[in-house]
């Protein structure tokens, strides 16, 4: 009976490495994926002739009924500058991209721009569609 047992276990096929490479292939893929950041809020972008990608942009979304949102949270016109400082401090070299929608008030606009140069950022840029 173990002669029996002994020819069964060297014709079973080992998973173990298998599962290993797969495990390795999980972790490259996760690592190596690129996060897009979203503003929160659903925005429906002009169109533009020239545009550019910003990398690494601390985003800042106006909707149509004029509501700003700061890194997915809705945030007071009085209290975009310290929302923007507070991010500054983890990338100093962050770059303050606005998406706008068709239907936002250009006055609410300058305003998160004004703020945003205020909190020493020096570029500031407005998203649109290609």
């Amino acid at each position: 009976m173990s002669k029996k047992n002994t020819e069964e276990e060297a014709g079973a096929i080992d998973l173990t490495p298998m599962l290993d490479v797969v495990f390795i292939m999980l972790i490259f893929f996760i690592v190596t994926a690129s996060f897009v950041k979203e503003p929160g809020v659903e925005i429906n972008r002009p169109d533009a002739t020239t545009a550019e990608n910003v990398k690494t942009p601390i985003l800042v979304a106006v909707n149509s009924e004029n509501e700003i949102w700061v890194n997915k949270i809705e945030v007071d016109p009085r209290q975009v500058k310290t929302q923007i400082q507070l991010l500054l401090a983890e990338s100093p070299k962050g770059k303050v991209v606005i998406q706008a929608d068709k239907k936002s008030n250009i006055k609410t606009l300058t305003e998160v721009a004004n703020a945003a140069r205020d909190a020493g950022v020096s570029e500031v840029t407005i998203s649109a569609e290609n």
